[in-house]
């Protein structure tokens, strides 16, 4: 992966003024905090990122790496020097070990929303398992059983679910187009027993942040989100807007999550850095000439960055890294 990004658009690379020469990588970094010690913009990365190619693995970064800022053909760019600890890891041990690499964001940050908040389309709704009743409640929760029709002929007894419930419609608020819906976390089951032929299976919820009802959805539990992708500015021009925030929160500030009215259709993907503009107000001047004064349009104001950690067709989660003033739905978004 960080082979494709070129360093083409040096002459807009700016460092911070107080950058480090060397830097030594300890555990708890991010590699967003490591982009913004060296540069004023952090999303400028690949274009300073030398890849060594005699180094296993170069777009990882592992605490106890040494990373030294050097001039070739008089461009900075961020050399890297394993670290002591991790040289003498074998190829086939540091297979094992990708796990340690530094992430872009911290993990305790976007560990709710791996399986608990996203998107989902109306037709990949239609194929995913369901519950088909509830044992001797109307409702269920942690610690009582439920009986789902649809489940993976060869799962086994043991394997985890995510409960869901499809919640609002996530509609483009140009065109009014249906992009998608929310999705609500319910809570985590395990199979417990899988029925015959033409049988429910019964699942054993393990966890519920919310009641589970017949018709809620039934999802295999999926960890799997890049943790280890470079910052940078969208390879297209992207202008677009926030339509919703993770959790319903009415302020959105930094490490909220948002969701975006653009997606991998518009050239966006994890890493993908975007600012938001707050629109500005229209308003009536009242201080010119009486019979002049007209309704005046205020200038679009910066509110922060975002950076997408997951990108749909149509929608994308982004991720607020930087927040200068309040963020709202419908704020505009486009390249930094």
């Amino acid at each position: 992966m960080a082979a494709g990004f070129v360093a083409a658009q040096s002459d807009g690379v700016e460092l911070n003024p107080a950058h480090p020469d060397k830097y030594v990588v300890k555990r708890g970094d991010t590699l967003w905090d490591i982009s913004g010690m060296f540069l004023q913009d952090p999303w400028y990365w690949p274009e300073i990122w030398y890849v060594n190619p005699q180094v296993e693995n170069p777009h990882l970064i592992y605490p106890g790496d040494l990373l030294t800022l050097v001039y070739i053909d008089g461009q900075p760019r961020v050399k890297l020097t394993r670290g002591s600890g991790t040289d003498r890891l074998s190829p086939s041990v540091r297979s094992q070990d990708l796990d340690e690499a530094i992430s872009t964001i911290p993990f305790s940050v976007i560990q709710p929303f791996l399986s608990g908040g996203m998107i989902m389309s109306k037709e990949d709704a239609e194929t995913l398992s369901y519950i088909v009743a509830l044992r001797d409640h109307m409702i269920a929760g942690a610690g009582n059983e439920v009986y789902v029709s649809g489940l993976d002929k060869n799962a086994g007894n043991n394997t985890e679910y995510t409960v869901l419930r499809i919640d609002d419609e996530l509609k483009d608020p140009d065109t009014g187009k249906v992009l998608g819906y929310e999705v609500l976390f319910i809570g985590n089951a395990e199979l417990r027993a899988k029925g015959a032929e033409g049988e429910a299976d019964t699942l054993f919820l393990t966890k519920s942040d919310r009641e589970a009802y017949k018709g809620d959805l039934i999802r295999p539990v999926d960890l799997r989100l890049p943790m280890n992708f470079f910052p940078h500015a969208p390879g297209e021009d992207v202008e677009g807007r926030i339509i919703s925030v993770v959790d319903g929160v009415s302020r959105i500030g930094q490490f909220h999550m948002v969701i975006l009215n653009k997606g991998s259709r518009d050239g966006l993907e994890a890493g993908s850095v975007l600012s938001v503009w707050q629109a500005g107000e229209t308003i009536r001047d009242t201080v010119g000439n009486l019979n002049s004064r007209k309704k005046v349009n205020l200038p679009d104001t910066f509110a922060g960055n975002v950076m997408i950690v997951k990108a749909y067709e149509d929608i994308a989660y982004a991720l607020v890294m930087e927040a200068v003033s309040e963020m709202r739905v419908y704020d505009k978004v486009r390249n930094p």
